[in-house]
C-alpha cells in the first residue's frame, strides 16, 4: 500500500465517511491491529485517535502502517507458497 493510499483511508476515518473500498478497509483493519496504545474499536474512535495525533506521530503511524503491510502482504505470499507449491509457478510468472 502507498502512503497516499494510507493517508486518503486516514483521511475518511478523520471526516467520519461511510464507504470506503476494500483496500481501505484492510488500511482501517492494520491501524485497529496496530494500534496498542488506544483501543480503535470503531471507525469514529480511529478518526478521533487520528485527529489527535501530531504532525510527526501521524507521519511515523503512515510509515510504520506502510512497512507493517507491506511484511504482511511477503508474509502471506511466503505462506502461500509453502501450502500450495503451484502458485510458486503463478507468482513467478
Amino acid at each position: 500500500m502507498s502512503e497516499i493510499e494510507i493517508v486518503n483511508a486516514f483521511t475518511k476515518l478523520i471526516f467520519g465517511e461511510d464507504i470506503y473500498s476494500a483496500r481501505e478497509l484492510c488500511i482501517v483493519e492494520a491501524l485497529q491491529t496496530l494500534n496498542t496504545g488506544f483501543l480503535c474499536d470503531s471507525r469514529n474512535a480511529a478518526g478521533e485517535y487520528l485527529r489527535n495525533l501530531g504532525v510527526r506521530e501521524m507521519i511515523e503511524l503512515v510509515s510504520g502502517l506502510q512497512e507493517w503491510l507491506a511484511d504482511c502482504s511477503e508474509s502471506a505470499i511466503s505462506n502461500r507458497q509453502r501450502t500450495n507449491p503451484a502458485t510458486d509457478i503463478f507468482l513467478r510468472s
